[in-house]
């Protein structure tokens, strides 16, 4: 007979909890799903005794064979055996691999459970047909996960399989553990490395709570199937790395940016604290852009339909400002615009440093700008130094240090990184660049910072939408529009300290972008920028 072919791209785990089920029939439910695109059915149940789990097996793979679907059973070798369907799935705590498949046969589908490194590979050359990889996210229908590994564990583990032994590499691979259909495009974008990409999506609540089982699934298949909105354009890091000279090809493209911003005029969405927000306002008016200082999530869905991009600056945060985070971060993802993250004092407290994980965990962050203490914390590792504030605190690294910090944040993401400072350096996980222009001024103003993200936000919402669009481009036309701008303001005769430096440094932005082109040479031979070799 052979072993079966299987699609892995919308794999459905049942539960007969009345929590999750309600009071409708499972195998009703497994027919609707499987009319409406799973691939494939496994039948999860922890509490029934053997006899009832045989009996519902039965009415199962009855189901799933008419759809020419296969039936998994999980744990139990001696349920799949006693009901003849296609296979098992087991954890790390059940029967292990070369047990089971010497019980049940080679033409067995067999999967692991796996939730480290060392789990997969192990489970890849014991012989698995494919991995169960997660718990991605914290979830209500299975209690005894040992971890949440997130996108980023999910990507760390697809690319040591890639790269550990042929079997590992060619294994198939699901993710399980919160996935929704507003996170599934981002699970599968973000996880995927150069070499291997997940190969479908596990989903319990999201169809066998849902009230449609059918639609929900045909739905969830064509999410899966479908790039995410919001890379949609968006130019490969690789591909744009393709040329002679990185540096001198982005510093080219900043005039174009800076008129595309000035003749479009694009929404600036900013949920920033009221500090910076009257600041922020006015440099976004100066580069050419429609700022909006609105925090309440539940607008973001109509703003996000206006073209513009979102900021979200972290300077004060508490419970309900989180969840207006979320919200607009979700309304943005689904619109398909840019988001620009602050983590501002990311690092300072355990508050703020869980606020980051939950806004990482909710949606895709196009970039994401802060200081050295700020975007160390979000790699997740420990800052060099304590942070204190929201200030930046001296450097604690060398620039290959700071650089290789942004390059695998951003390979991690999937996005753009800036680390702001003396020497900027931002990345989109290729092309990696240190920005030294700016002015010692800047630091001695509350809110440049958060203004910063403003511009950035400005010069990503004034990319054509549908492409191509290069974020990585947009930050460096933001950076040299916002930092020549403060050296020129600075260098006045009018300036004599922070004070002074404000509506100077306000004109100057406003002046940079309505120059003549005949006039571009003269500032574009000022900028600083330059690519740092990183080694892989």
């Amino acid at each position: 007979m052979g072993k079966p072919k299987v699609d892995y791209s919308l794999y459905l785990v049942t539960d007969s909890t009345p929590a999750i089920l309600g009071d409708k029939d499972l195998a009703q439910v497994v027919e609707a799903a499987v009319k409406g695109g799973v691939t494939l059915v496994q039948l999860r149940d922890k509490t029934s005794d053997t006899g009832a789990q045989i009996a519902i097996a039965r009415r199962l793979h009855e189901v799933t064979r008419r759809y020419g679907v296969p039936l998994l059973i999980n744990d139990r070798v001696d349920v799949a055996l006693a009901v003849g369907c296609e296979g098992v799935h087991v954890g790390q705590d059940d029967m292990d691999l070369p047990t089971a498949r010497k019980l049940l046969g080679p033409d067995a589908i067999i999967g692991v459970s796996t939730g480290t490194v060392e789990e997969a590979i192990t489970a890849a050359e014991q012989g698995a047909d494919y991995l169960g990889i997660g718990t991605v996210f914290s979830t209500q229908t299975k209690d005894n996960t040992k971890r949440i590994i997130g996108t980023a564990g999910l990507r760390s583990i697809l690319a040591s399989l890639a790269s550990a032994s042929p079997a590992a590499a060619s294994v198939p691979t699901v993710c399980i553990g919160g996935i929704k259909p507003d996170n599934a495009q981002r699970v599968i974008y973000q996880s995927a490395t150069p070499t291997k990409a997940i190969d479908g999506v596990a989903v319990v609540s999201a169809i066998i709570a849902a009230p449609d089982p059918e639609q929900a699934s045909r739905d969830f298949l064509t999410i899966v199937r479908t790039p995410p909105a919001f890379r949609k354009g968006v130019v490969s890091s690789a591909a744009a790395a393709d040329v002679d000279d990185v540096a001198k090809d982005l510093v080219a493209r900043v005039p174009a940016l800076i008129r595309a911003v000035d003749q479009n005029g694009p929404l600036s969405h900013n949920m920033t604290n009221l500090v910076v927000q009257n600041f922020a306002a006015n440099v976004a008016l100066a580069v050419g852009a429609s700022p909006i200082m609105a925090n309440y999530g539940e607008e973001a869905g109509d703003l996000a339909r206006l073209g513009g991009a979102l900021v979200i600056n972290m300077g004060t945060v508490t419970p309900e400002g989180l969840q207006n985070y979320v919200k607009a971060l979700k309304a943005y993802n689904a619109a398909g615009r840019p988001v620009v993250f602050d983590p501002v004092g990311a690092g300072a407290t355990s508050v703020r440093r869980d606020a980051v994980k939950t806004i990482m965990s909710a949606g895709y962050l196009d970039i994401i700008k802060g200081n050295e203490g700020e975007i160390t914390t979000v790699l997740g590792e420990a800052p060099p130094t304590q942070q204190k504030g929201v200030d930046s605190a001296p450097s604690a690294l060398d620039e290959q240090q700071r650089a290789a910090i942004v390059r695998r944040l951003a390979a991690r993401e999937r996005n753009v990184v800036l680390m702001t400072g003396a020497t900027d350096v931002v990345s989109d996980g290729v092309r990696t660049l240190a920005v030294s222009n700016g002015h010692p001024l800047l630091g001695q103003v509350t809110g440049t910072g958060c203004s910063l993200g403003t511009v950035i936000s400005a010069a990503a919402a004034a990319q054509p939408v549908g492409g191509p669009r290069d974020l990585l481009a947009a930050v460096v036309a933001a950076l040299l529009h916002f930092e020549i701008a403060a050296e020129w303001a600075a260098a006045r005769q009018d300036v004599q300290g922070p004070g002074t430096f404000v509506p100077a440094f306000l004109d100057e932005l406003a002046r940079f972008r309505r120059m003549p082109a005949q006039s571009e040479l003269r500032w574009l031979s000022t900028a600083k920028v330059r690519e740092i070799k990183l080694e892989d």
